[in-house]
C-alpha cells in the first residue's frame, strides 16, 4: 500500500461522532445540524427538469473534457461574473468540468506536484482536509499557516520565509474562507500572485462559497478577477474551482469546474484522461442550466442573508461572533473549550456544531481552531434561530 495512506488523518466527521458517542440528547429536543456544510435550501427546479428530460443520455460515454456547450456556458458565467476582458479565458483552453471542487482540488496536486525531496503545499490553517490530504498523496509536505483573528482570519504571508516559498509547488487559497468566511483583498491577491512569480509555484484558489454573500453590490474578488485588473490575461500560475453545490444547492449533482492557467489545464486533463472522472452528459446539461441562471442564486443569498441577521444578535448576547464577509458558516469562540463545549451542547440542547481543532493542526504548540467552533447556517430559518436560542441557553446555564 502506499504509505503515505498512513498520513491521513481521520476526518472531521470521523472525530466528533467519536466526541459524541454514546451521549443521550434530551428526546424533548429535536436534533439541529449545524456542523456539515450540505446546503439545504431547495434546488432548482428547472434543474431537476432538465436531469429527468435527459434521463436518456445515460446511454453515452461522456469525454473528460464535458461538452462544448458546458465549457461555454462556464467560460461566460466566470467572464461576466469576474470581469475578464472578454476572450482570454477561453472554453477550449481555460476550463474543465468536474466532479464537484472536492475531487478537483485532490487531483490537481497529484497532476502538479513533483514530489522531490522538501517539497511543500502551502495552505490556511484551519483549512478543507482534501489540501492536507492531496499534499500527503502528491508527496508533499503540508505547510501550514495559521489564520488568527488579528489578521481578519487570513495568513500572514509576509511571515512566510523565502525558504518555505522557494520549495513550494502550491498554495492553496480558501477565499471566502472555511470556516471563518473572510475574503482575501485584492492587494494580497496581487502580492500573492507576484510571489508566485518569483518563486515559481502555483496558487489553487478554492472559491466555492464565492456566490454566498451580503450584499449584492459587492461581490468577493476572485484570483482571476485580480489577474484581469493587473493585465495578466493568460492566468499564468493561476487556478480557480468553483462548483454548484452551494451557489445552487446542487451538492447532489457533484458539478463544478477549474479555470485558468491554459499552460497547466493542458497536463490537467491529460492527467484526468487517466484518471476516469467525467461527468455525465445529463449533469453537465443540468449544469449550463444552473450557471446560465442568477436569480435563484439571488433568492438563495436572501435566505441566507435573512439567517444572519436573525441568530447573530441572539448569539451576541453570549458569544463573541459576527457575520461573516461571505458564505454561510459562524466562526465564534467559545466561552470553554470547543471540543468540551461542541459535545455539552449536544448532549444538552441536541444542536449540534464542528470543534474549530477538528479543522485546524497544531503548529508551535498553537491551534488556530481552538476555542471556536463552526456553525453552518444551512437548516431552515426557524430551525436556525431555535438553534441560537438553545445555545444562548446553553452557555447561560454553565
Amino acid at each position: 500500500m502506499n504509505p503515505n495512506l498512513d498520513r491521513l488523518h481521520p476526518y472531521p466527521f470521523e472525530k466528533l461522532a467519536q466526541l459524541k458517542a454514546g451521549i443521550q440528547p434530551p428526546a424533548s429536543l429535536s436534533p439541529i445540524a449545524l456542523g456539515i456544510g450540505e446546503p439545504k435550501h431547495a434546488s432548482p427546479a428547472f434543474v431537476k427538469d432538465v436531469l429527468r428530460d435527459n434521463l436518456d443520455r445515460l446511454a453515452n460515454y461522456p469525454t473528460t473534457k464535458g461538452t462544448d456547450e458546458l465549457r461555454q456556458a462556464i467560460a461566460d458565467w466566470a467572464t461576466g461574473r469576474f470581469e475578464l476582458a472578454p476572450g482570454t479565458l477561453t472554453a477550449a483552453d481555460h476550463t474543465i468540468p468536474v466532479n464537484g471542487t472536492r475531487e478537483a482540488i485532490f487531483s490537481l496536486a497529484q497532476a502538479v506536484v513533483n514530489p522531490i525531496p522538501g517539497a511543500k503545499v502551502v495552505m490556511p490553517n484551519p483549512f478543507y482536509q482534501i489540501y492536507e490530504g492531496a499534499a500527503f498523496l502528491a508527496g508533499a509536505e503540508p505547510h501550514f499557516l495559521p489564520c488568527e483573528a488579528d489578521q481578519h482570519f487570513i495568513p500572514d504571508f509576509e511571515a512566510v520565509t523565502s525558504e518555505v516559498w522557494d520549495r513550494c509547488q502550491i498554495l492553496y487559497l480558501c477565499s471566502p474562507g472555511n470556516p471563518s468566511g473572510s475574503v482575501i483583498p485584492r492587494d494580497t491577491l496581487k502580492r500573492l500572485i507576484e510571489l508566485a512569480d518569483r518563486h515559481d509555484f502555483l496558487i489553487a484558489s478554492d472559491e466555492c462559497y464565492s456566490e454566498l454573500y451580503p450584499d449584492e453590490n459587492n461581490p468577493p474578488e476572485g484570483l482571476l478577477q485580480t489577474c484581469a485588473a493587473i493585465g495578466r490575461d493568460d492566468y499564468a500560475r493561476c487556478i480557480v474551482f468553483h462548483s454548484l453545490s452551494k451557489r445552487s444547492n446542487l451538492p447532489g449533482l457533484r458539478s463544478g469546474f477549474v479555470a485558468g492557467d491554459a499552460r497547466v489545464l493542458k497536463e490537467y486533463l491529460r492527467y484526468r484522461t487517466y484518471h476516469g472522472s467525467s461527468m455525465s452528459i445529463q449533469h453537465q446539461l443540468a449544469s449550463i442550466a444552473a450557471w446560465q441562471d442568477e436569480d435563484h442564486v439571488r433568492e438563495n443569498r436572501a435566505a441566507y442573508r435573512e439567517k444572519f441577521d436573525a441568530v447573530v444578535p441572539i448569539l451576541s448576547e453570549v458569544m463573541r461572533v459576527s457575520a461573516p464577509d461571505a458564505g454561510f458558516y459562524l466562526w465564534p469562540e467559545t466561552p470553554i473549550a470547543d471540543d468540551i463545549f461542541a459535545r455539552d451542547l449536544a448532549a444538552q440542547q441536541n444542536v449540534h456544531v464542528l470543534p474549530g481543532r477538528y479543522l485546524s493542526r497544531e503548529v508551535d504548540g498553537r491551534n488556530p481552531g481552538e476555542n471556536r467552533v463552526r456553525m453552518a447556517l444551512v437548516a431552515p430559518l426557524a430551525e436556525c434561530i431555535e438553534a441560537a436560542e438553545r445555545i444562548r441557553t446553553f452557555i447561560q446555564e454553565q
